[in-house]
């Protein structure tokens, strides 16, 4: 009895801990906060990629920042825009 109660409360301070911890990111979602600041480690050309998955075309003049942010210009819906990609792969204009 003793053992099911322990491993009763092991099971609920696990799960209650994992509810705690923030959830895998959706790849299709952006975090609201993006782009968050990191350490980046996707190339230039998977940036381009990750830019051009999203919907950008023309992606180019990528430069990666201090904060590990790739930055550059791309289009989108016949618009020219800045896009910035960040470590968590959010793509975003700002």
């Amino acid at each position: 009895m003793r053992l099911l109660t322990l491993m009763a409360a092991l099971a609920i301070s696990t799960t209650a801990a994992m509810a705690q911890t923030p959830a895998v990111k959706n790849p299709n979602a952006n975090n609201p906060a993006a782009p968050v600041a990191g350490a980046n480690s996707f190339t230039e050309s998977q940036a381009k990629s990750k830019i051009e998955a999203a919907g950008y075309t023309a992606v180019s003049d990528l430069k990666k920042d201090d904060n590990g942010i790739w930055n550059g210009s791309a289009t989108k819906g016949g618009k020219k825009a800045s896009v910035k990609l960040d470590f968590q792969g959010n793509v975003v204009t700002k």
